[in-house]
Parts: C-alpha cells; sequence; structure tokens
C-alpha cells in the first residue's frame, strides 16, 4: 500500500503541474475563447452596475432624426442646411461642432453642380443665376467660422493619400507608433472642407471579435504619421488646444523597467488621460439617453435655448433608420455610431478611468497557480464536503475581487478564466483522488478495522499518507488503566450483572481515551491498555494522556453516584469503585503484531511494562493516578506532584513519579500551599535528615488534602524504617519495587 500511495502521489503532482502549466500557456497564447470568457464578465461588470447619463457634462448630440428629415427632405442635406447648422451652433457658443458624418462629395443640390448634368442650353440660361458662391462654398466658410472637426476614415487602401493633420504630435518616452493601430491611408472630406475645419479626427471605432466596442482608441498610425480620433479632436478644439502630447514608456515619470512599453498617458488640453500601450481607453457605457440628444430642425429653426449649446462639445450625427452607423456596446445591441463618439468624450471629461493594468494577465496566472497549488495541496487533506466548499470558495473570491475591483477601483480583471481553470482543476482532482481513495479506504478497513476504534480507522481514511503500516519504533505515551479489587467485586455479581458493569464502567472511560485520540490496545477484563501517538501522529501526545487521566478520574465519580443511587434502590450496600491509572512516554515497537492466522495492532517493549508497573504502584500510593517524569515533561499545562523515585521490577534505573494535581481532589489554594512543603519534604527525604523530614511530613498533613493521606503514611513507615537502617551515603533515595 506504501508504494501504490507514493506512486499515486507523484503522478498526482505530475498532473496537476502540467494543468497549471497548460492553463498559464493558454492564458498567455489568449486565444478567442479566453478573450470571449473575458468580455463576458467585463460586460456583466457593466450591466450590473451601468454609468449614470449626467446632463451635467458638456456634450450633446444634434441628431439628423427622422423628424428632422420630414422637415428639411431627404438625406443628403444641400450644404446651406449644414451651414445654417453650424451657423446657429456658432451663434450659441459651442466650444466644439463635431461632425460624425463624411463629406467627400460634392453638394449635388448646389446650382453649379446641377447646371453640368443640363443639357447645354438649359444651362447656359441657369449658370446666369449661380451668384459665384456654391454651396459647398457657403458651408466651408461657416465651417471656417467656426470650432468644427470634421471625421476622416483610415482605410487599408494604400492609394488613398494621406491627410495632414490639424494639431502638432510630440511625443516623451519611446516611439509609440510601432503599438498604435496602423492604416495605410485614410479616405475624408473635399479638400475645401478640410481646409476649413479646425480639426480632423478618425471615426473609427476599433470592434472586438465579437463586434462589441469595448476600448476606444485615442490616436491611430496614418502610414508613418500619428492621427488622432474624432474624440481627441474634439477635446482638443473644445480646449483651444494646438498639441498633443503622448507619454510612452521611459518617459520622466514612466516605469517601464527599461522595456518598450508603448503609451501610458496622453495629454490634450488640461487633460492628463490614462492608456493602454494602443493609447486605447476602456469605456463605461451608459444606455442610450434621449436627453443627450437634440432634433437638427430644431438648431436650424432656432428653437434651442443657448444654454443647451454653450461651451458644450456638440457633436452631428444620425438616428435616422438607413443612415445610422450601428453599432454594438456592452449595454446595447445597437447604438448610432455618433452617440458612442460622444459618450468616449463623456467618459474622459467625467474623470473615469477604468483601466486593465499591464499587470492583469500576469496576476490572473498568478492566480491560477497560486490558488491551483493550494486546491491541490489542500483537497487530499479534506473531508468531501470541506473541498468541495474550497473548490468553490475560491472562485467565488476571484469573481468577488474582479468585481470590487471594478466596482470600486475602475479596475478591469477577468474573474472567468481563473475561476473555470480552478473549477476544472477541482473536478479533475476530486475525480483522480476519490477514485484512488475508495480503493485506499477499502485497504485501511480491512487491515486495521480489527483492532482500532471506528473513529482513528475514519482518521486513518482520511488521511491514508500519514499512515506506516508494518513493525516501527514510535515515540508513545502509554496508559494502563486498571479497577481495584476487581475480584471481590465481580464475586458480589452475578454473570447478567457482571457483564452489564463491565461495559458500564469501560464504555465511558474508552469515549474518554478515543475522544483524546487515543488508541486503545486491549481490553484485559476489567483493565483497558491504550497508547497515542500511533498509528496517526498526535500532537502533544503526552498532554493528551494526562488529560484523559484526569477526566477518567473525574468520571468515576459521576460513575460511582449513578451505581450507588441503583444499589440504594434495590436495597443493596454499596463501596466506590476505584481505578489506578499508570501513564508513561517513551519509544517502543508498535505495529502488527501475532501470527499470520490472527494478529493484533499493538505496541511491545521495555516502556509497556514500566507503564503497567506504575498502574500497580497506585495502589502503594493509594492514588488515582501516577504518571512517570518523561510524560511531565510533555505535558507543560498540567500541574504536578512529585511522588517518589522507584526502581520498578526489571530496571536498575530509578524512574522519577507524579501525579497530577487534579486527582487530588482539592482546592487550588491547598495546593498552593502544599507545594513547597511537599518539595522540601521530599528533599529532606532523601538527605537522610529523617527528623525535618518527620516535621516536614506533619507540615504536609497539616494541608488536610484526603487524598494524600495513604501516601504519607506509606512515607512516614519508610522513614521509621530507613533511620533505623541507616542506608548509608551512597543511598539515592529510590524505592525498589519488590513486586510486579
Amino acid at each position: 500500500m506504501q508504494r501504490l500511495k507514493t506512486r499515486i502521489s507523484r503522478s498526482f503532482v505530475l498532473v496537476v503541474l502540467c494543468f497549471l502549466a497548460l492553463a498559464v500557456v493558454l492564458r498567455a497564447a489568449d486565444p478567442l475563447f479566453v478573450q470571449a470568457l473575458r468580455f463576458i464578465a467585463f460586460d456583466s461588470y457593466q450591466r450590473l452596475a451601468p454609468q449614470a447619463y449626467d446632463p451635467d457634462l458638456p456634450v450633446r448630440i444634434v441628431d439628423i432624426d427622422p423628424a428632422s428629415i420630414a422637415r428639411l427632405g431627404q438625406w443628403p442635406w444641400p450644404r446651406t442646411a449644414m451651414r445654417d447648422l453650424v451657423m446657429r451652433l456658432t451663434e450659441k457658443n459651442a466650444a466644439a461642432i463635431v461632425f460624425d458624418i463624411l463629406f467627400g462629395e460634392k453638394d449635388r443640390t448646389s446650382l453649379d453642380e446641377i447646371v453640368k448634368r443640363l443639357p447645354a442650353d438649359k444651362a447656359a440660361r441657369i449658370s446666369g443665376l449661380i451668384d459665384g458662391q456654391t454651396n459647398d462654398e457657403a458651408f466651408a466658410e461657416a465651417l471656417k467660422a467656426a470650432p468644427g472637426v470634421l471625421s476622416i476614415i483610415l482605410t487599408n487602401d494604400k492609394s488613398v493619400a494621406p491627410l495632414e493633420m490639424k494639431a502638432g504630435i510630440v511625443f516623451a518616452g519611446d516611439d509609440p507608433k510601432p503599438f498604435l493601430h496602423a492604416f495605410p491611408g485614410a479616405e475624408g472630406n473635399l479638400p475645401l472642407f478640410n481646409s476649413a475645419a479646425r480639426g480632423l479626427g478618425s471615426m473609427n471605432l476599433v470592434r472586438n471579435h465579437d463586434a462589441v466596442v469595448r476600448q476606444a482608441p485615442l490616436f491611430f498610425r496614418l502610414g508613418d504619421k500619428i492621427a488622432p480620433s474624432l474624440a481627441a479632436e474634439a477635446l482638443r478644439v473644445a480646449q483651444g488646444a494646438s498639441t498633443y502630447v503622448l507619454k510612452s514608456s521611459n518617459a520622466s515619470g514612466e516605469t517601464a523597467f527599461g522595456q518598450s512599453t508603448g503609451l501610458n498617458h496622453v495629454r490634450i488640453g488640461a487633460l492628463e488621460i490614462a492608456t493602454d500601450s494602443a493609447s486605447a481607453v476602456w469605456l463605461k457605457f451608459r444606455h442610450s439617453n434621449p436627453a443627450a440628444f437634440i432634433p437638427a430642425w430644431k438648431v436650424i429653426a432656432g428653437e434651442i435655448d443657448e444654454s443647451e449649446i454653450a461651451g458644450k462639445i456638440v457633436f452631428v450625427g444620425a438616428s435616422t433608420p438607413g443612415l445610422l452607423d450601428l453599432r454594438a456596446t456592452p449595454l446595447d445591441a445597437a447604438l448610432p455610431g455618433v452617440e458612442i463618439q460622444a459618450q468616449i468624450v463623456e467618459h474622459i471629461l467625467a474623470g473615469r478611468a477604468l483601466t486593465r493594468p499591464d499587470y492583469a494577465v500576469a496576476l490572473e496566472q498568478l492566480l491560477v497557480v497560486a490558488f491551483g497549488l493550494l486546491v491541490a495541496g489542500a483537497m487530499p487533506r479534506l473531508a468531501p464536503a470541506s473541498a468541495a466548499a474550497l473548490g468553490a470558495f475560491l472562485p467565488l473570491v476571484i469573481i468577488a475581487g474582479g468585481w470590487i475591483s471594478y466596482r470600486y477601483w475602475d479596475l478591469l480583471f477577468d474573474p472567468v478564466y481563473p475561476s473555470l481553470a480552478l473549477l476544472l482543476l477541482t473536478g479533475g482532482i476530486t475525480f483522480y483522488i476519490y477514485r484512488r481513495v475508495e480503493i485506499q479506504r477499502g485497504e485501511i478497513r480491512s487491515a486495521f478495522g480489527r483492532y482500532l476504534a471506528p473513529e482513528v480507522v475514519e482518521d486513518i481514511i482520511a488521511g491514508p499518507e500519514k499512515l506506516t503500516l508494518g513493525g516501527e519504533m514510535r515515540q508513545l505515551t502509554l496508559m494502563f488503566c486498571d479497577v481495584r479489587n476487581f475480584t471481590a467485586i465481580s464475586e458480589s455479581l452475578t454473570a447478567s450483572e457482571l457483564t452489564t458493569f463491565i461495559n458500564e464502567l469501560l464504555t465511558p472511560l474508552s469515549d474518554i481515551i478515543l475522544r483524546e485520540r487515543g488508541t486503545i490496545d486491549k481490553y484485559m477484563g476489567d483493565a483497558i491498555m491504550a497508547f497515542w501517538n500511533a498509528p496517526l501522529d498526535v500532537s502533544g501526545h503526552a498532554e493528551r494522556a494526562c488529560r484523559c487521566a484526569l477526566e477518567m478520574t473525574d468520571k468515576m465519580s459521576d460513575l460511582n453516584e449513578m451505581w450507588r443511587v441503583r444499589a440504594v434502590a434495590a436495597g443493596q450496600p454499596f463501596d466506590d469503585i476505584r481505578i489506578g491509572i499508570g501513564v508513561n512516554t517513551g519509544e517502543c515497537c508498535v505495529g502488527n503484531l501475532g501470527s499470520e492466522q490472527r494478529f493484533d495492532y499493538s505496541a511491545i517493549g521495555d516502556e509497556v511494562n514500566v507503564t503497567s508497573r506504575l498502574e500497580v504502584l497506585t495502589k502503594l500510593y493509594g492514588l488515582p493516578a501516577v504518571i512517570s517524569e518523561a510524560t511531565v515533561k510533555g505535558s507543560p499545562n498540567i500541574e504536578f506532584l512529585e511522588l517518589d523515585l522507584v526502581k520498578v521490577v526489571g530496571r536498575t534505573t530509578p524512574t522519577r513519579l507524579y501525579t497530577p494535581a487534579g486527582v487530588l481532589d482539592c482546592a487550588p489554594a491547598q495546593f498552593a500551599r502544599l507545594r513547597p512543603l511537599h518539595d522540601s519534604f521530599l528533599r529532606l527525604y532523601r538527605e537522610q535528615s529523617w527528623d525535618d523530614a518527620t516535621d516536614a511530613l506533619a507540615q504536609c498533613r497539616g494541608v488536610c488534602i484526603r487524598r494524600l493521606d495513604t501516601y504519607y503514611s506509606l512515607f512516614a513507615a519508610r522513614i521509621e524504617n530507613l533511620s533505623n537502617a541507616s542506608p548509608g551515603p551512597s543511598w539515592s533515595g529510590a524505592y525498589t519495587m519488590t513486586e510486579k
């Protein structure tokens, strides 16, 4: 069985380590299904605690909604309508007018464009009506006078000429361009509009594999240049800033330990924004709110109060079906692109700092390894219910930690992958270990069920790795317990009464032994032999045995009271039943002892014999318990009274004996008075100062502890004999035991 357990242990460790290594590698590879699990968790956070709409944030959306289409005609509107929109917003002091619309073609409703599509004779008649300014020029003129920001789309079309950006970009630290989302080309607006606008920003929204927008890059790489996003340009123009400052790894104040890790922060005017390495910010979304929208027709008609526009960043976009660019967010399956742009700006202006730290992956891997090792180390030592509770509790801790980090510190940690890895590990360990436990349980019950208490057998089953079968030398604490005058008691009882008496006596005493983690070796009529620290290690076994002796002595008072009541009811006389307990600690051989046909798990050795002699000495001293010096040294929390130095039968070296203070049936104050007097008496006795020893003995008796009367009478007789015999200077004070 021992070889089987070793083999299982090694294979178990190997399986656990392989699983944890695979889990770490899989997380580092980050395949799509791992990303999907992570995004499910992050989306759940937002659904549980969505961001509330804050009307005080200076962001509004001028909406080309169905009502505006109905009033102003089908889309695209004439550029004169867009001019009027820009002029009204400029008049009402908008901080920035941001179009989530591309103006890549000329206005086909402009007369100069209409003329181009007419026959020559009709074109000639209409050409005279043109006043010289086209619709596009009118829009461009209004745009030039406004804090306008136009959109561009970054593309993978290398043939499209790169655009010139409106703002300067400087960076501190490492070059951030290798970390940005890269595009070789861009599509924008008519050059006339690009020149008139104060800002040009990319309206690209980087979506995850499930097409959900969760992050917003503030900058992109366009060819070999850096291009800002539409939201970044909106913030820059609204503040009147001319330059972006990008702080990368190894910049002043940024720690990267010499590694190039990309962007850390972006400064836009007075705003410093923490980003990931690719300049993206994780967004806390809100549900779409009508309060954020202003119908475009109301703006053009002048029906909007200036307080709704002044000092605000105004996005212009469409929510009309068929015109809008729908995107999915963690909260909404379909949201207009313009509203996502507006929420990006709201997120930044509100000072939200939802971040996924650089160390998040390492921490998640560490949780898998640390908690995995904890589960693997603890489960084999736990009961099934406790193991299951641990396997369920740790994932709950991780999930709760992820939620708390998001809710209170705006940190994004993935609780799903570590939790799933731990659940899989727990399930695998459960299958792996308990399949073998069932085999070992059968083996252990077969080997130990015949001679160990069921509770001890269950302990062995719960921790079979602690078990060593076969004979071995172990440090044991042994106990012999015997009933005084059992022969006389048995003569007065019938066979049935004697059986009842033995059962009533040994059952509670055995319960005490088992409760104190002792192993009952055997019953010998009215006697019990027990030991501690085998077959399992028992911490503080000497003290446990002494506590057991004290409890057994106390239990005899209850038993005697029960038997006395029964005897009185039967009209029979009754004398108290007394027991004697010997306790000793030493090295013994313990294991399967006997023959091939029959064997017992037992202990043998000189210390076993000494223990039986100590039980016999309880008769001599008239005390319930006699404890050896070795046991006393292992019981620091129990008070003892030294009794004697005795050479037990079969030994030449004397053994120092004690009795627990708890069996003397005296008050603590009495014992405190007796202790120094008693120690002085023993010292004088061993110094052969017989007269002084006699006086000291009288003082001890004066403390009036009745349990010691027999003991002190014994020593009074010894002093009288020794004073006449003059033992000589070589005498050590030891008493030589002549009876077994």
